[in-house]
């Protein structure tokens, strides 16, 4: 049975959806994009600031499920200009160890859900029992 587990540290959601669900011991998260969960205000003063803000969203809904960034499988990225790619890896390159790095797309979409320049979804590994 699938459990639904939204976290109280990360936006609400922006349309009919949750921000993630366990199944079979995976986490399969929604894409977070750069709004502040406290104020509802995109952040957007450099897509490095973006990026952060991204990778906070997802960290909340990982401590939310008791899990880190080392759990993740994957990532997809979706970004509104590739001409950003070596900017945003920068950033999220921060958050993963070498060896503990999930597999990982990154695209060029032509728009995200209000005007952002990055978007991200995961799917990670649950601890069992």
């Amino acid at each position: 049975m699938k459990k639904i587990m939204n976290s109280p540290n990360a936006p609400a959601p922006v349309g009919p959806y949750n921000h993630s669900v366990a199944f079979n011991g995976v986490l399969y998260a929604s894409g977070q994009i750069a709004l502040d969960p406290t104020t509802g205000q995109m952040i957007q003063e450099d897509i490095e600031q973006e990026t952060h803000q991204v990778m906070k969203n997802i960290k909340a809904l990982l401590d939310n499920a008791s899990i880190g960034f080392e759990d993740i499988i994957k990532c997809s990225v979706f970004v509104s200009d590739m001409n950003n790619y070596s900017r945003i890896n920068t950033v999220y390159a921060t958050y993963f160890d070498d060896e503990t790095a999930p597999a990982r797309e990154l695209v060029e979409v032509a728009r995200l859900p209000k005007d952002a320049n990055v978007e991200i979804s995961i799917i990670a590994a649950l601890p069992k029992g």
